[in-house]
């Protein structure tokens, strides 16, 4: 999953999305239909490029190291109007509007949303040992053709999912149209988000530059079953015998602000499901399959109980979440299949030009419901083809194999795409199930795949390809929508907001491969080395290198795949009855399924910052808010987050560089170890939690 502002009824606050909404009975944008403003400006390009660029760096960093990603329309949103006001101030520029800035932070979310989609995947390749570095052709090909596709195949859904009555939600496009809505009118959220990002950057840089606390706390105990306690059952060699079997307590959390502001954002319905997701693994599945197995020893020493838990997590638990994900996966296609089919049914027309005109007018379609013709974006469509099918040749190296896999990666990519816009309608881009579809992709690929004889090291090669595509595809699927629910509100041009999309996605595909190998090099991807100590998690990604290795090598652990599958149907179970009872929590399986397979110690600052989220709101009822000042207290919390993520992210970058210049990791470091342990990073994550407590509290609107 990318797994991600209360006002009035149809304002929604990010991370607390209603399930559902009608459409206004009659639409009037911010900016009239027959008012014609600049929209793709040289300004608004510049900005929007190098936002995009930033931001896909940023996210790309968050996402390796959380596991989720989150969205970046409002932040975007927020920095380009404190841009373009500067830029007018400082009279650079004569006039900027409300449909300038929205042009911006249509292609600055491009590049968060691309990140999310590679880093998915391409780090599998280099886990998995077929790449030992990140070849910049292949990651900007396989990434811009991916990303471009997810931008042609929102086009015929655009009118089926926001323009029509009934249309869907799209809780974060809603919150950055009243984010730039309250920007045309005044605001100070920019100042927000500087002063949240000089703090999320200044705790980075104290816990990886100068290393004066930790980046985790844990603890874990060992303790001994009646079954072990016999002489039976003792390690030769350990002093005293010693019991060979036991069970595990354990608790870690990760001091991270960003973690907390994820929490934040997506809320407590996503953040406590996932860590209860996180619970059910490390408090249940993880003690009960130390206590039915030998407890490891190695030269007559027990194994610690962190490290074994951790040993249990990598080689058997975490499949748990990766049945659930299929399931995940499967369920969000099948329960959408009608408005898959709507959706389709809706661009032939288009196609054909069977819809017509639009209402009330006797030629062609205003400017607000103008998309890119559909008759350019089948043939984009049907040319793309070509590229996917010469890369996945240089692959597979059959002609008939690599044809196939295109065609059903062209497939796989629309119905995707279909279900992370529709998702992305319903609980916005910060929670959409992307990691779901994926390893979806890449379970069912990769069994075709066996099945027509590919095997070796091609396999699981060709497997990541596809998925890497699929991925791509949905993530800007799930934001293009995003942001034209955005341009509908206020009044934008369609076809120059996909343009704008398809130009940030191109650019943020280009310096994709040079911050993945630049962070590869500094911090080592996956499990510990001797080299990376402390690497990057990437936990999708290394999902992903585990399944698609384990399909061809006939060593998953089917079993707890098995247990995680039912896991899934008994969670989406959970949801139905949910969903029956107009409960206004529900049990998205997929938010679950992430944290069964993350590290526990990333779940407990997610629930933190989700239960911030919902006390600040519960206070402010308590004390008589209107819903107005809820909504503004939601927006600075928001912007607060999106703050600390981004310095957080951005200083993790940067510290990359005299980290690979040097080639120790220690180069900027005050000890050679953490004499006064966590506690330093625990001090100042509870100045943090006050911070965001205090500022959620304030009702002033920014």
């Amino acid at each position: 999953m990318r797994d991600d502002a209360t006002g009035s009824k149809s304002r929604l606050q990010a991370g607390e999305p209603a399930a559902s909404s009608q459409a206004p009975p009659e639409h009037r944008p911010y900016i009239p239909a027959e008012t014609s403003l600049p929209e793709i400006t040289i300004k608004a390009l510049i900005l929007g490029l190098f936002l995009a660029v930033i931001l896909a760096g940023a996210n790309a960093y968050l996402g390796l190291f959380a596991g989720m990603t989150v969205s970046a329309s409002i932040p975007a949103a927020v920095i380009s109007l404190g841009l373009l006001r500067s830029l007018k101030a400082l009279r650079l520029a004569k006039q900027v509007n409300i449909l300038e800035n929205n042009i911006v932070q249509t292609s600055a979310s491009a590049g968060e949303s691309l990140a999310a989609g590679v880093i998915f995947t391409f780090p599998a390749l280099v886990m998995m040992g077929v790449w030992d570095s990140f070849d910049m052709l292949q990651v900007s090909l396989v990434a811009g053709l991916g990303g471009v596709i997810g931008v042609l195949f929102t086009i015929p859904l655009r009118r089926a999912l926001i323009a029509r009555r009934g249309g869907l939600q799209f809780p974060e496009g809603v919150a950055t149209a009243e984010v730039l809505e309250t920007g045309e009118r005044g605001g100070g959220g920019a100042l927000i988000i500087a002063l949240a990002g000089i703090a999320g950057a200044v705790f980075k840089f104290w816990q990886t530059g100068l290393r004066i606390f930790p980046e985790t706390f844990e603890t874990a105990a060992r303790i001994v079953t009646r079954k072990a306690a016999g002489v039976a059952g003792t390690v030769p060699g350990v002093e005293g015998g010693g019991a060979s079997q036991g069970t595990i307590a354990y608790f870690g959390t990760n001091l991270s602000p960003a973690l907390l502001s994820v929490g934040y954002i997506v809320g407590i319905n996503i953040a406590s499901l996932v860590f209860i997701g996180g619970a059910l693994n490390w408090l249940v599945a993880i003690p009960l399959y130390a206590a039915a197995h030998p407890w490891p020893a190695e030269g007559g020493t027990l194994t610690a109980a962190a490290d074994w838990a951790n040993q249990i997590w990598s080689s058997q638990t975490r499949y748990i979440g990766v049945g659930a994900m299929v399931v995940g996966g499967l369920w969000a296609l099948l329960s959408l299949r009608g408005s898959i089919v709507d959706g389709i049914r809706s661009g032939l027309q288009a196609a054909r030009g069977a819809d017509g005109p639009a209402p009330g007018q006797s030629g062609g379609r205003v400017r607000t419901d103008r998309d890119t013709p559909m008759k350019w974006v089948l043939w984009a469509l049907l040319i793309s083809l070509v590229p996917i099918f010469l890369l996945y040749l240089t692959v597979i190296k059959g002609v008939a194999i690599s044809l196939l896999m295109a065609v059903i990666m062209l497939l796989a990519g629309f119905l995707f795409s279909a279900v992370a816009a529709y998702m992305a309608g319903l609980v916005g881009s910060s929670n959409n199930p992307i990691s779901g579809v994926t390893i979806s992709t890449i379970l069912l690929s990769s069994l075709l795949l066996l099945v027509l004889g590919v095997s070796g090291d091609t396999g699981p090669q060709a497997a990541i390809f596809i998925g890497a595509v699929v991925c791509c595809a949905a993530a800007i699927a799930g934001d293009n929508m995003q942001d034209l629910k955005t341009g509908y509100l206020v009044g934008a041009t369609p076809w120059k907001q996909q343009v704008m999309q398809g130009i940030g996605t191109v650019s943020s595909a280009l310096i994709m491969a040079p911050v993945l190998m630049l962070l590869l090099t500094a911090y080592g991807f996956g499990e510990p080395t001797a080299e990376h100590p402390n690497p990057l998690t990437a936990p999708q990604a290394t999902l992903m290198a585990s399944v698609a290795r384990g399909v061809f090598e006939r060593n998953l652990p089917w079993a707890m795949v098995a247990i995680g599958a039912l896991v899934g149907v008994v969670v989406i179970a959970l949801d139905q009855i949910q969903r029956a009872r107009g409960a206004s929590f529900r049990f998205p399986v997929l938010a679950v399924a992430v944290g069964i397979y993350l590290p526990f110690e990333l779940s407990v600052p997610i629930l933190i910052g989700g239960l911030i989220s919902l006390f600040t709101r519960a206070i402010l009822r308590r004390r008589g808010a209107a819903e107005r000042e809820i909504a503004a207290s939601a927006r600075r919390g928001l912007l607060l987050a999106s703050g600390l993520i981004t310095g957080e992210a951005l200083v993790g970058i940067l510290m990359a560089i005299p980290i690979v210049v040097t080639g120790s990791s220690n180069v900027l470091a005050l000890f050679d170890s953490f004499p006064l342990g966590a506690w330093p990073g625990i001090l100042l994550m509870l100045a943090i939690i006050a911070w965001m407590f205090s500022n959620g509290l304030q009702r002033k609107e920014v």
